[in-house]
């Protein structure tokens, strides 16, 4: 949060680097529903989507031409700065609504250059200036589950390129699929390494009810899409040599990330329990629960497409059960926002942290 006062400055001007979450979550929670047949909701979540998107980078540039100290400011922030990598994400979900629910191979395809041009941008901009900066916090001020934002990008664009890959002719096919298991491959060491980290800031830190914020739940997320990436690149197993020799790797890496996504569930639940009634402290709407939306929707569509890439019918009632749960999520979180809105039009100031 910056210092200066907040009284004097529209509510835009501190608006959080990570509000695109709201697009992945409207994005997944829109695929989940596709998959599970309820096409009238999935296509409404699109419609929805596309408007949320564009709006969202009109105020980005707006912020960034108006406010450009308080932008850069964010982009080298420990605690912030992750979070811009939600615009990979965001573009890689819409460019797979654009695929699967409108058929648009050329606006998956603008997208997924667009994605891979931000991923670049955004993971040598804001890494290198991580590692540059003379001033930096301590581990346990510095680090949250938001760091695991720059494996949700990477991964997400390892899925749009499978995804695309299964409508490219060849020698475009092979080379997508590639790509896509290179990105992939990648973004699972970068898992390890940053959830090293974050596993030793959970356990030798103090861990005080604030810090308990929703970006946490993108330690389950990126193995959602980690699980969601795997099984797309098996089902395209048979349009690569490559991947079909290495197919029992992936097979096996594929139930690796959804094995530890599904640990990590009831860890954040029983966290989530001692934040609200162990601590008494209420869940008031913030525009990063969208962090919190986005994996049970990740986790509906991995676990749907993983038992249809690996034949574990056993494992069905699951996306039902949490596509419900992040259907829930999502209307909570956008009665968050409408409420939000609410109160910018009646002249008070909203929290946009």
């Amino acid at each position: 949060m910056h210092p200066a006062s907040r009284t004097s400055l529209p509510a835009w001007a501190d608006l959080s680097p990570a509000y695109f979450g709201m697009c992945m979550a409207t994005g997944i929670v829109s695929i989940a529903a596709r998959q599970l047949g309820l096409a009238t909701l999935a296509r409404a979540l699109f419609g929805l989507n596309v408007a949320v998107y564009g709006l969202l980078w009109l105020l980005y540039a707006a912020r960034l031409i108006r406010y450009p100290r308080r932008f850069a400011g964010d982009l080298i922030d420990h605690l912030r700065g992750p979070g811009f990598f939600t615009t990979v994400a965001a573009s890689r979900i819409l460019g797979s609504q654009f695929l699967l629910l409108a058929g648009s191979v050329r606006g998956a395809l603008a997208l997924w250059l667009l994605a891979i041009a931000l991923w670049l941008g955004r993971t040598y901009a804001v890494f290198a200036a991580f590692t540059v900066k003379t001033i930096k916090p301590p581990l346990d001020h510095g680090i949250n589950g938001g760091w695991l934002l720059a494996v949700v990008a990477t991964q997400s664009i390892a899925l749009l390129s499978a995804l695309l890959a299964a409508h490219a002719d060849q020698p475009h096919r092979l080379e997508l699929n590639f790509f896509a298991l290179s990105m992939s491959l990648w973004s699972g060491m970068f898992y390890i390494w940053m959830i090293a980290l974050i596993f030793y800031r959970y356990t030798f830190f103090p861990f005080r009810p604030r810090d308990l914020t929703p970006p946490y739940w993108i330690n389950m997320g990126a193995m959602a899409i980690s699980t969601l990436a795997g099984s797309q690149l098996g089902l395209n197993a048979a349009d690569a040599p490559f991947l079909h020799a290495l197919r029992p790797f992936i097979d096996g890496f594929t139930i690796f990330y959804w094995a530890t996504v599904t640990w990590w569930i009831p860890m954040l639940l029983v966290l989530g329990v001692w934040h609200c009634v162990c601590r008494r402290r209420p869940l008031r709407y913030d525009p990063l629960f969208w962090g919190a939306v986005f994996p049970l929707g990740m986790y509906a569509a991995s676990t749907f497409e993983m038992a249809r890439a690996l034949g574990l019918g056993f494992l069905d009632p699951l996306p039902k059960v949490f596509f419900g749960l992040a259907l829930l999520a999502w209307t909570a979180a956008f009665v968050g926002v409408l409420r939000a809105l609410v109160a910018l039009a009646a002249g008070r100031t909203p929290r946009l942290p």
